[in-house]
C-alpha cells in the first residue's frame, strides 16, 4: 500500500504531462501544490501567479508571505497543511482562469483531495469558493464553515476566506481576514468532536 505522499508524488508526475487546456502552453511549469499529504487542513486558492510559475511552488509572493504570517498566528507552518490551487498553471498576465480551464483542472484537484482527505478545506478567494459553493457572495459568506457533499469526494467541511492577495490591497479586508483566520483552530476542534 502506497503512503499518501507516494500517491501525491505519482499524481504530480501525471499532472506535469497534462495539456488539456491552453494554460500548459503558456506557463513555465505546473504548480501542483505542496505541504503535508497527511494534512488535516487543505487551503485552495485560485491559480499560480508570476512568482509561483517561476518557482513551481504555490503562494510564494507577497500573498504567500502574508499567509505564512497568518498560519504562524494559529501555531501552524506550511509543512502542517497542504496548499493548492483550482488551476495548476498560470493564466497569462494573471488573468482569471476561464470556466473551461477550471473544468479541465478539476479532476486533478479532486484527486488531491481524495488522497489527502483533509478534515477542513479552506477556500481562499471567490474563485475557489465558487468552485465548491456556487452562488455564494464572499462578502456575506467569509468566515463561515459550510458542509457540502461533493461528487467524487463525499461530504466535506469548507471554510470561506478572502484571498490573502485581496487583503494586501485593501486594509479593511486585511483585518477581516486575520479575524476569520483565527477561527480555524475552533472549527477543527468542532470537527474532531463530531467524528
Amino acid at each position: 500500500m502506497q503512503t499518501k505522499q507516494e500517491q501525491i508524488t505519482k499524481l504530480n508526475k501525471k499532472m506535469s504531462s497534462c495539456c488539456k487546456c491552453i494554460l500548459r502552453k503558456t506557463c513555465s511549469q505546473v504548480v501542483f501544490g505542496e505541504g503535508s499529504a497527511d494534512a488535516k487542513i487543505m487551503f485552495i486558492g485560485e491559480a499560480p501567479g508570476k512568482k509561483e510559475d517561476e518557482t513551481g511552488h504555490p503562494f510564494v509572493g507577497a500573498a504567500g508571505k502574508f499567509l505564512n504570517e497568518m498560519l504562524a498566528s494559529i501555531k501552524l507552518k506550511r509543512e502542517d497543511i497542504y496548499i493548492a490551487n483550482i488551476v495548476k498553471c498560470r493564466p497569462p498576465e494573471n488573468r482569471d482562469p476561464s470556466p473551461k480551464e477550471v473544468a479541465a483542472c478539476w479532476p486533478w484537484l479532486l484527486e488531491q483531495i481524495k488522497i489527502i482527505r483533509p478534515k477542513l478545506i479552506v477556500t481562499l478567494g471567490r474563485h475557489s469558493m465558487e468552485r465548491f459553493l456556487p452562488g455564494k457572495k464572499i462578502s456575506l459568506a467569509h468566515g463561515t464553515a459550510v458542509k457540502k457533499d461533493i461528487a467524487g469526494i463525499g461530504e466535506q467541511t469548507f471554510y470561506i476566506l478572502y484571498h490573502p492577495a485581496a487583503a494586501l490591497y485593501n486594509g479593511s479586508l486585511r483585518k477581516i481576514l486575520i479575524k476569520d483566520f483565527k477561527k480555524i483552530p475552533k472549527i477543527i476542534a468542532k470537527i474532531k468532536e463530531k467524528n
